[in-house]
């Protein structure tokens, strides 16, 4: 079943992603970029808010891929209490981030990785994600305004992120700017949770207020991506049961 990640920026929004649903409350700030970060004393409110009700993410900005730099930014998002940290794959130095990043992996620390659609994502990034002990990755887009994730990649290539994702052992999650439109499309590739922020907003976008009832109609259209799914699914072990040939009774000798 795929889960609903809300991105919030602040104590209250987290409460109200709690009360509308959401199975992981994500806190970033909307105004910083892609990943923005949240201050500290923010995101310990927020930690404070959720209090163990959902898992709560972090994203640590957005970073080149300095080794030093993103390790230091890793660290202080966890020490605040979160319990996923997310970096996001922007140029740089991957091979050295993810040997830094390896050891608090290994130490226990749930990292999320953030590839983005509208700058060529690597899909071979996903094995070397699984090999430092990344517990997740995520397709996104680093560009807010020119349109969804369903515009920068087809529903093949969402699949098979997904799909090679899952062979890897790693959570699998679908965001960018997606729509109350767009997630029948995107639920249909298979991820464990897809993400949004701008879809939950009111009249400002994603960096106006979460506004509830735009909330629950998201979660209402990934209730029924699930329940299809699930309905498709009984067909098919229906149909298969019912085609399978009558196994013959053994011939006895006479």
């Amino acid at each position: 079943m795929i889960g609903l990640l809300a991105s919030v920026r602040d104590a209250a929004e987290a409460r109200l992603a709690v009360a509308g649903g959401a199975d992981i409350v994500d806190l970033k700030n909307p105004a910083a970029g892609a990943l923005g970060a949240l201050p500290p004393e923010v995101l310990r409110a927020c930690v404070a808010a959720v209090a163990g009700r959902r898992p709560v993410s972090a994203t640590v900005g957005d970073l080149p891929l300095d080794p030093a730099r993103v390790a230091a930014a890793v660290d202080a998002t966890a020490a605040m209490g979160v319990d996923i940290v997310k970096i996001g794959l922007f140029d740089g130095d991957l091979g050295g981030c993810l040997a830094a990043l390896a050891p608090r992996t290994a130490a226990g620390l749930r990292l999320v990785a953030v590839l983005f659609a509208d700058r060529r994502p690597d899909p071979d990034a996903l094995d070397r994600l699984a090999a430092a002990g990344f517990v997740g990755a995520m397709l996104d887009t680093a560009g807010k305004t020119a349109g969804p994730l369903t515009r920068h990649r087809d529903a093949g290539f969402l699949r098979a992120f997904t799909a090679r994702a899952r062979r890897l052992g790693l959570m699998s999650g679908l965001a960018g700017s997606l729509r109350l439109a767009d997630v029948a499309a995107a639920a249909a590739a298979g991820p464990d949770y897809l993400g949004f922020r701008g879809a939950l907003c009111g009249d400002g976008g994603r960096a106006g207020a979460l506004d509830p009832a735009r909330l629950a109609a998201v979660r209402a259209a990934v209730q029924a991506s699930n329940r299809a799914t699930a309905t498709a699914g009984a067909q098919c072990a229906a149909h298969s049961a019912w085609s399978a040939p009558t196994p013959s009774a053994p011939a006895t000798s006479t």
